[in-house]
C-alpha cells in the first residue's frame, strides 16, 4: 500500500488549490482523505462509503474508494468506481478527472487491457495538458510496450514542460538502451547527473549504456558512485553483471570504497555477493563474516549460510541459517532454507516439521507443498507426497516437476493409470531441455527409453559444467537397470562437484546400483575427499553466546521513550518498531554537529523520508560512531536527520536488528532484550 499512499498524498498536494471548484467539504469525506494521507486505508474506505450513503453520486469520493480498491488489487471493484467517478466529477475539474482517467487506466493495466490504459492516459492529458506527470505514466506504459517512438515524444513534451527536471532525459535514456542506441543514452544521462549529481538512477543507467558500450571501467565507476548515493538496487544488480565479465577492477574499487568506509558494512556485503557469484565462497564467507561484524543483518547470515551450502558444509551452513532466523523471525524464507539444510544433512523428519511451518504460514504457496513432498517422497511416505504434490499441482498446474512426483508415487501403488496420465503432463509442460528439466524420467515411466535418453542428452549438451544434469543422467540409467552407465554419470557429477551425500543416500533412483561394489567404493572415496575439502575451507568464525539485559522505559502521549547516548550525548528516544533507521531532528542535529558530538565526516548521504502525518522530508544519512542503549554499545549506526523541527526522535530498526529478541514487559516497564556476546 505504500505506493498507493504516497501517490495519494501527492495527488491531494497537486490539487489542493484548484481554483474555482466547488468540491466535497463534507465531514466523511474529508475524515476518508484525511485517512488516506495517514496510511490507513480500510479507516478510508469506512468513511468514504459513508459518504456514498449520504452523497452517492460524490464522484470525488469514488475516486478515492477507486484508488484504495486498486492497491488492494480488487480490480472489479475499483473498475465500478472509477466508471462512476468519471461520470460524476464536474467537467470543469480538470485535475480531478484527469485523477479519475490515471485511476482507471492504471486498473486497466492491472487487467492487462494496455490499449485500454493508454486510451484514459490520453484522455488524462486532454484535461491537463500541462501536467509533466501525466505524459511520464502515458510514456511508462508506451516503454513496456514497445513504442518507443510514441514514449520519446511524451519525454521530449516532459523536457518542454519541465526541463529541470530529469524524469524527461531519463526516460529518453532508458528508450536509448532498449534500442541499443547506448551512445545517445550515456548523452542523456550525462545531461541528468548534471541537473541532479546526488540523483542515483542517472548513474546506474548510465553504467547499463556503458556495459552496452562494453566500457567496464566506466560502468564500475558508475556502479559504484550509485550504490554510495542510495544503495541503488540497479547499480546492485549491474554489479554482479559486471563480476561476471571484468571481475578484477570490480573488486579493486569496491575494496577502496571499504577502505575509505571502514565502518560502513555494505562494501563488503557487496565483495561477499560479487565472490559468492563467481563461485569463490570461501572469499565471500571472509567478506560476509566482515560485513555482519558491523551490522548484525540476517540477509548476510543467509548469504553465509548459503555459501556453506554449495561448499556442502551443511552443519555450518545451519549455524548461520538459524542466526538469520534468531535476527529475524518474520522471514519465512529462512525457515524454508533451514528445511533444505536440515533435509541435506540427512535429517528429513525435521526438515518437514520446518516445512509445516512454512506451509502453515503460506497456505497459498504451491511451492511449500511441492517441497514437503519431495521430502515425504523421499522418506517413502507416499500417502503424503500424494497429497502434497496433489496441493501443489492445483495451486500451480504449470509446474512438470509435481506431476512427475506424484507419478512417480501412483507408479509405486501400482496405479498406471494414473502414473501415465502424470507421466503425460510432464511431457506436455516440459519441452525445452535445460537443467532444471524433468521430461526424460517421464519418457521412461512411459516407456519410451529412446526419447528418455535422447531428451537427458540434450540436458547435458545444454550446461555440460553442471554437476546436477550428470546426476539426473545417473538417476535415469539407474531407474533402466543400465548399472555402468549409472556409475560412470554419477562419477562425472562428483568431479564435477556434486555433494550433496545424504540426498545420494535417500534417492530411490539409485537403488539399482547401491549395493554395487563399485558404487560404495565411489562414495566412499569422495566423502573423503570433501571431508578434506570441508577441512580446507574452514572459515574461522568467532562464537555468540545469548546475554539478556533489561532496559527501563516510561509511556509518554502512548509511546515508550527510553534513555540513549549518542557518541555520549544522552537523549530520549522514542522505541519504534516500525521506524527503519534511527532518526533525529535537525535541532538535535545542528547541536551535536556545533559541539562536536558529530564530524563532517560523519555524513554519508541524503535519502527521502515519509512522516507519520504523510509528509515526505529530504533528509541526511549519518554514521553515528557509538549507540548506548541501555548499557549495549553498538558502533556504526546508520541514522537519518529529518528537517523538520517537530520531529520525534525514533530508535528503528537500524539498532533493534542489532539487538536479537525484544520483549517488552510493562509491567516492569523494561525492554528485555536477548542478544549475542561475542566470546573466545
Amino acid at each position: 500500500m505504500k505506493r498507493f499512499l504516497i501517490l495519494a498524498m501527492l495527488f491531494c498536494c497537486s490539487i489542493a488549490f484548484a481554483q474555482n471548484v466547488k468540491r466535497p467539504d463534507t465531514y466523511n469525506y474529508n475524515r476518508g482523505v484525511e485517512a488516506i494521507q495517514n496510511n490507513n486505508a480500510e479507516e478510508a474506505l469506512e468513511y468514504l462509503n459513508k459518504e456514498l450513503e449520504d452523497n452517492p453520486n460524490n464522484g470525488y469520493a469514488l475516486a478515492w474508494i477507486a484508488t484504495v480498491r486498486k492497491y488492494q488489487e480488487e480490480y472489479g471493484r475499483a473498475l465500478t468506481a472509477v466508471d462512476l467517478a468519471i461520470k460524476y466529477i464536474p467537467k470543469k475539474d480538470k485535475q480531478y478527472r484527469a485523477f479519475a482517467y490515471i485511476v482507471r487506466a492504471e486498473v486497466y493495466i492491472g487487467l492487462d487491457e494496455k490499449d485500454k490504459a493508454l486510451a484514459d492516459f490520453t484522455s488524462a492529458v486532454r484535461e491537463t495538458p500541462d501536467d509533466a506527470d501525466v505524459y511520464e505514466k502515458r510514456a511508462n506504459l508506451y516503454y513496456y510496450m514497445d513504442k518507443y517512438d510514441l514514449a520519446d515524444k511524451d519525454y521530449q513534451k516532459i523536457i518542454s514542460l519541465d526541463p529541470g527536471s530529469v524524469m524527461g532525459y531519463m526516460g529518453l535514456g532508458r528508450n536509448a538502451n532498449a534500442e541499443k542506441r547506448y551512445l545517445e543514452a550515456v548523452e542523456q544521462f550525462n545531461y541528468v547527473t548534471k541537473l541532479a549529481s546526488d540523483y542515483s538512477s542517472g548513474y546506474s543507467f548510465r553504467a547499463e549504456s556503458y556495459i552496452g558500450l562494453k566500457k567496464y571501467n566506466e560502468a564500475i565507476d558508475d556502479i559504484i558512485k550509485a550504490l554510495d548515493i542510495d544503495y541503488d538496487n540497479k547499480a546492485f544488480h549491474l554489479m554482479q553483471e559486471v563480476a561476471d565479465s571484468t571481475m578484477t577492477p570490480l573488486v579493486a574499487k569496491l575494496k577502496i570504497q571499504a577502505t575509505k568506509n571502514p565502518n560502513n558494512s555494505y562494501w563488503p556485503y557487496c565483495l561477499g555477493v560479487i565472490h559468492e557469484r563467481t563461485k569463490s565462497y570461501k572469499k565471500a564467507i571472509d567478506y560476509y563474516t566482515n560485513s555482519i561484524e558491523k551490522d548484525l543483518s540476517p540477509v548476510t547470515a543467509e548469504r553465509i549460510a548459503n555459501c556453506y551450502s554449495e561448499m556442502g558444509n551443511f552443519a555450518s551452513a545451519l549455524e548461520h541459517i538459524n542466526h538469520a532466523i534468531a535476527l529475524d523471525s518474520t522471514d519465512y524464507d529462512y525457515i524454508m532454507a533451514k528445511a533444505d539444510l536440515l533435509y541435506e544433512s540427512g535429517d528429513t523428519k525435521n526438515a518437514i516439521l520446518e516445512l509445516d511451518k512454512y506451509v502453515n504460514r503460506y497456505p497459498e504457496y504451491a511451492f511449500g507443498y511441492y517441497r514437503r513432498g519431495w521430502y515425504k517422497d523421499n522418506s517413502e511416505d507416499i500417502d503424503g507426497a500424494i497429497e502434497d504434490y496433489s496441493m501443489t499441482i492445483v495451486l500451480d498446474p504449470s509446474y512438470a516437476y509435481s506431476y512427475l512426483g506424484r507419478a512417480d508415487m501412483y507408479a509405486q501403488k501400482k496405479d498406471a493409470e494414473s502414473a501415465t496420465a502424470d507421466y503425460q503432463k510432464v511431457i506436455e509442460l516440459d519441452t525445452i531441455p535445460n537443467n532444471g528439466s524433468c521430461a526424460q524420467y517421464a519418457y521412461w515411466g512411459l516407456g519410451q527409453k529412446e526419447k528418455a535418453i535422447e531428451f537427458m542428452n540434450k540436458v547435458i549438451a545444454n550446461d555440460s559444467e553442471d554437476a546436477g544434469n550428470y546426476y539426473d543422467a545417473a538417476c535415469l540409467h539407474s531407474r533402466m537397470g543400465e548399472t555402468d552407465a549409472a556409475i560412470d554419470f554419477l562419477k562425472t557429477a562428483l568431479e564435477k562437484g556434486y555433494r550433496r551425500f545424504a540426498h545420494l543416500e535417500m534417492d530411490d533412483d539409485l537403488d539399482a546400483i547401491r549395493d554395487l561394489p563399485k558404487f560404495k567404493e565411489l562414495i566412499e572415496r569422495y566423502k573423503k575427499m570433501f571431508e578434506s575439502e570441508i577441512e580446507e575451507n574452514i572459515v574461522d568464525e568467532a562464537t555468540y553466546e545469548d546475554r539478556i539485559v533489561e532496559v527501563p522505559f516510561t509511556k509518554e502521549g502512548g509511546v515508550c521513550k527510553v534513555k540513549c547516548s549518542i557518541n555520549e550525548l544522552p537523549l530520549y528516544f522514542v522505541f519504534d518498531t516500525g521506524a527503519s533507521d534511527v532518526s533525529i531532528s535537525s535541532v538535535e542535529a545542528t547541536f551535536m554537529m556545533k559541539n562536536g558530538y558529530l564530524k563532517s565526516t560523519d555524513v554519508i548521504g541524503k535519502q527521502n523520508y515519509m512522516m507519520a502525518n504523510g509528509e515526505i522530508s529530504a533528509g541526511t544519512v549519518l554514521n553515528l560512531r557509538n549507540v548506548n542503549f541501555g548499557g549495549l554499545n553498538l558502533d556504526n549506526i546508520r541514522a537519518s536527520v529529518v528537517h523538520n523541527q517537530s520531529a520525534p526522535l525514533l530508535l528503528g530498526q537500524s539498532v533493534l536488528n542489532r539487538l536479537g529478541n525484544i520483549e517488552i514487559d510493562n509491567i516492569k516497564g523494561v525492554l528485555r532484550i536477548t542478544h549475542k556476546v561475542k566470546v573466545n
